[in-house]
């Protein structure tokens, strides 16, 4: 049996769950990590005929975890997985989710369901999909003029969609309040018992996220975003999704943290981290590929998509573009930054067994950024890309 080759990655910065490692040495075998440590420490450990990569002082962390993404670079993750994969690989993302949009009528979402499993092996980093609905609430989010999803729920339908995707699916994004749901959500942990619920795209009360018993979400889908909350008597402010998600300890929260706080304003971006704590919060790009005309006060804003009507319809963000923006917006820093952007991700949706830390054991996906998150080298698997 051929013995894997060593890699020993030196002069490293090395982010890790607990901080930064300075002056680190970083070991691979094949397309695992085998080993790290201080350079002292690991003097004398690396073999002869290692191949060596001197990381030049940059700051070596896990590569990013994209858990809902659905196009970059004018790809689609769905119908272009391939090309996408490459796009968002360059920008520091060893895995990505492929999320289908919840406009596609019954057909294409299928359609788009079985085009990423023909791509997955060629599409380098993507691990399954994130289902952004289709039984969200239409009232809300991009282009809901052309949500085909308003009709009673169709157990044919869910059990075809639930079906193809099986194991795959790593998470559905629902709306409590949409009637007939519990089947569906029984249905769909019957074929994949650890499929992650998301609340998304929602005016539930606390009551009715709770009266979902067993099938509650974990996650949130892009808090603060396509959120809605009831009205009230007396003009007090109402308590929704957003509330609900802040209230509960264990759950996870995602955000989108654009350039000019259009998704989440700054002090509401403080707010989540305050008082979800770095160990709850999941950066996400929501990158699409809509190409409406952006409305004249937000025309200088360059890492936004908008719909037809000129509505924001997600972000044209890669995730170093977040990570660098959450550390301007809530003063957080690299090693918090790298914690929303990989292990949170992988966490929320089951793959930290393999993804998300450095960690002896886990795969070899790493991205090399200087201080401001600009990429510099990418290893995916072990092997160092090139771009």
């Amino acid at each position: 049996m051929t013995k894997s080759k060593i890699t020993a990655i030196e002069n490293a910065q090395i982010v890790l769950e607990n901080g930064i490692l300075w002056d680190g040495v970083l070991l691979l075998e094949g397309e695992r990590i085998l080993s790290y440590g201080s350079a002292r420490e690991m003097k004398g450990q690396i073999p002869a005929d290692a191949v060596r990569i001197d990381a030049q002082g940059a700051y070596v962390g896990p590569g990013f975890v994209d858990i809902h993404v659905h196009g970059g670079g004018g790809y689609s993750t769905c119908f272009e997985a391939v090309e996408a994969s490459d796009f968002f690989l360059r920008h520091g993302t060893t895995t990505l989710l492929a999320t289908p949009d919840y406009s596609m009528p019954f057909e294409t979402f299928l359609a788009a369901i079985r085009a990423v499993k023909e791509a997955i092996g060629k599409a380098k980093t993507i691990r399954g999909f994130y289902m952004e609905g289709p039984y969200m609430n239409p009232e809300y989010g991009a282009n809901k003029h052309r949500n085909p999803w308003r009709a009673p729920m169709d157990p044919q339908q869910y059990k075809a969609l639930v079906d193809e995707a099986g194991s795959l699916a790593k998470v559905w994004a629902i709306a409590p309040e949409r009637e007939g749901l519990l089947p569906f959500l029984e249905y769909a942990r019957q074929v994949n018992p650890d499929v992650v619920f998301a609340l998304g795209h929602s005016e539930a009360t606390p009551a009715q996220v709770r009266s979902l018993g067993k099938y509650r979400p974990t996650l949130q889908t892009h808090s603060m975003d396509a959120t809605g909350r009831l009205p009230v008597f007396g003009g007090t402010r109402s308590f929704g999704p957003d509330e609900y998600c802040m209230k509960e300890p264990d759950m996870y929260a995602e955000m989108i943290s654009d350039s000019c706080c259009i998704h989440v304003h700054a002090e509401m971006q403080q707010l989540l981290l305050h008082n979800k704590g770095v160990h709850r919060m999941v950066l996400i790009t929501d990158s699409t590929n809509d190409w409406g005309q952006a409305p004249p006060e937000l025309a200088h804003v360059t890492d936004l998509n908008f719909d037809e009507k000129g509505g924001i319809s997600g972000s044209k963000l890669t995730m170093d573009q977040a990570c660098r923006n959450v550390m301007t917006h809530t003063n957080c820093g690299i090693a918090q930054a790298f914690l929303m952007a990989s292990r949170n991700p992988a966490r929320a949706v089951g793959l930290d067994q393999e993804v998300g830390t450095i960690e002896p054991g886990k795969r070899a996906d790493l991205v090399f950024v200087d201080d401001k998150f600009r990429v510099q080298q990418v290893v995916l698997g072990g092997e160092l890309c090139e771009f």
